[in-house]
């Protein structure tokens, strides 16, 4: 049995969460460094002002991700695979150490520019709960048909098997919401989102991010690197490359590829801060498998499960 490092993607995003990381030397150089980075206080991205901006949240996501990671290590309970949720995969490809973390910082500052510009207002996100795959496709298909020429909605995060996430307009996130419990569904919760993401409404400034990382170097991951896109370990610089610059226009997968890692070893499964919605969206898998969230277990017990898991 061993451990793999989950880190969550845009939604989480608490403000406070990193004046709440460990007053650790570790965590201290890492907020350090991304200051020095992005030529500004990272503090200044932990407000709830500053964290409704998409540039922000992913910045702010990245760096508490990196700065938790390491502190666990630190304490001597390193993972031995990584696997995020799209922003998330980010910090998860930064500990594995296939990228340089001011490197991935600035790729990343540049990702939430691109799909801030691209969709500034008007769009967004919706989950379903308590729908399959399969309903929500029929629910699409109908709702598609009967919108406006051009718009449609998009299948975007398969997060468990109960619930599916929705991209598109406002107008059409609207018509989902009235039409999704005649479909069954238990709810229909919109995100914190401000854009489209996981679908190919994001095809542009993906591409244009690929522009970007041209020039920069990435490595083949040292570690267990899961692609919650590909729905598979990833083991090559150029794949991990291709994953990190394209997932935001790719659909998300995360209860498959959360069932391949439990079947690949990697049975204890620890949630980074800031909150606990991957724990929760952990798939039921058998013993020994298990998922923790920081959040819920400390530091101190998070680190004593990861020595024992290993």
């Amino acid at each position: 049995m061993s451990s793999v490092f989950m880190f969550p993607g845009q939604g989480a995003q608490q403000p406070g969460m990193l004046a709440t990381l460990p007053d650790s030397a570790v965590v201290r150089d890492t907020l350090a460094t991304a200051s020095q980075t992005l030529g500004d206080d990272i503090l200044a991205l932990d407000t709830a002002e500053a964290l409704a901006e998409t540039r922000a949240v992913q910045i702010a996501l990245t760096v508490v991700g990196v700065a938790a990671a390491r502190h666990l290590i630190e304490q001597g309970a390193p993972p031995a695979a990584t696997i995020g949720l799209s922003i998330g995969a980010w910090p998860a490809a930064v500990i594995t150490g296939a990228m340089d973390f001011s490197d991935a910082l600035r790729l990343v500052a540049e990702r939430g520019r691109l799909m801030g510009d691209a969709y500034p207002h008007g769009y967004g996100m919706a989950a379903l709960i308590g729908l399959s795959v399969p309903q929500v496709d029929a629910l699409l298909e109908r709702l598609n048909a009967a919108g406006q020429a051009g718009e449609r909605l998009y299948l975007a995060n398969v997060n468990s098997d109960q619930q599916i996430v929705v991209a598109g307009c406002d107008a059409d996130l609207a018509r989902l919401a009235e039409s999704a419990s005649e479909a069954g569904a238990q709810r229909v919760q919109r995100l914190a989102m401000a854009v489209p993401s996981h679908c190919p409404l994001l095809d542009a400034p993906a591409g244009a991010l690929a522009d970007a990382a041209e020039p920069q170097a990435f490595g083949a991951p040292r570690l267990a690197y899961f692609s919650a896109n590909r729905r598979r370990r990833l083991w090559t610089a150029a794949d991990l490359r291709d994953d990190l610059v394209y997932n935001m226009a790719r659909t998300v997968y995360w209860a498959d590829t959360a069932r391949i890692v439990d079947e690949s070893g990697f049975c204890l499964a620890v949630e980074m801060p800031p909150g606990r919605t991957l724990t929760r969206l952990h798939p039921a898998v058998e013993a020994p498998g298990e998922a923790i969230a920081v959040a819920d277990a400390g530091w101190d017990n998070a680190a004593a499960l990861i020595r024992r898991a290993e």
